[in-house]
This record gives structure tokens, C-alpha cells and sequence, in this order.
């Protein structure tokens, strides 16, 4: 009996160090990440190319931002969002300037894209970790970085459904 208490003891605690183990590294490394918002801005950049021209001040309602502003908004946020809050330096980025070609909309997406990803590989582990006040709320940077990633997410897919509206067929989306 004594043996098989041990053996559950043991059992258990290989149980845990696997799970332990596994929970460290969960999350995403900041390689991994940079790969991710480099595979972002191709995706942002094809779905700029995939609109017609005479299609970037396309919006679904009156109340609604254009394909334009969607893409704009996003691009300029990176910007402003790790410029404010994540160390960023100067961009040199005019972000009043409103693009009003594609030509002039896909080089603001990589100036922005660009900008963020110099911005991000710049963070030490200790800055990635430190809680600051955005927003009304306290997160690490680490979450600032998932906050911009899913903003730049959730508004190239608005832009993706207005290139559908137009009965067009949009990028496919590529994991990796």
C-alpha cells in the first residue's frame, strides 16, 4: 500500500511538472509574434491591393468609416498606440495626412507596419512585463502588444467584408 502511495505521489508530481511546464510556454515568444505581424501586414497590404480603386471610398453605411478610413485607422493606431505607450520614438509619420491614392495607402500601411514592428523589438522582457495605465485600464505592454494585433485584426476584417459588399473576392487568409 505504502508503494502505491508513493507511486501516486509520484505520479502526481510528474503530472504537475508537465503541466507547469507546458503553461510556461504557452504564450507566444516575441519571435513568434514579429512572424505574426509580418504575415498581419502582407495580409493588410493584398487586402489594400484587392480593392478596386474607385472602391477605397466604399462604405456599407453613411454612419460608417470608408474601406479607406478602416485601413488608415488601423494602420495610423500601431503608430500612435506604441508611440504613446510602448517606447516608441519618433515616427516621422504624418498621421493627419490622410492617403488619398492605393499607392499612397499601401506605403502609410508598411510605414506603420514597419514603424510598430521597430517599436516591438526594441521591448526588453522587463518592459514587455511592466503594468502601465492605457486606456482607463492596467495591462503589461505584453498585452498592449496582443491590444494592437487585434485592433489591426478586427478592422482589416471590416475592410475585408466591404471587398465581399462588392461582390469580390478578397485575400485568403495564410497562417504562417
Amino acid at each position: 500500500m505504502k508503494k502505491l502511495n508513493g507511486l501516486k505521489n509520484v505520479s502526481m508530481l510528474i503530472l504537475l511538472m508537465l503541466v507547469f511546464h507546458t503553461t510556461s510556454h504557452a504564450q507566444t515568444t516575441m519571435e513568434e509574434f514579429m512572424m505574426k505581424w509580418e504575415n498581419g501586414k502582407k495580409l493588410t497590404l493584398a487586402v489594400v491591393e484587392t480593392m478596386p480603386d474607385d472602391l477605397q471610398n466604399y462604405k456599407p453605411h453613411e454612419t460608417a468609416m470608408s474601406f479607406s478610413e478602416q485601413v488608415t485607422h488601423l494602420s495610423s493606431a500601431i503608430v500612435g498606440i506604441s508611440g504613446g505607450f510602448l517606447m516608441g520614438e519618433e515616427s516621422g509619420i504624418d498621421l493627419e495626412k490622410i492617403p488619398s491614392t492605393k499607392a499612397e495607402l499601401k506605403a502609410h500601411v508598411e510605414a506603420c507596419y514597419d514603424y510598430g514592428k521597430a517599436t516591438f523589438s526594441k521591448l526588453t522582457e522587463a518592459q514587455l512585463a511592466e503594468k502601465i495605465d492605457i486606456f482607463g485600464n492596467n495591462a503589461s505592454r505584453r498585452q498592449v502588444l496582443g491590444l494592437i494585433d487585434d485592433h489591426c485584426t478586427h478592422h482589416r476584417g471590416a475592410a475585408i467584408s466591404y471587398i465581399r459588399a462588392n461582390g469580390i473576392e478578397p485575400p485568403r487568409f495564410t497562417a504562417f
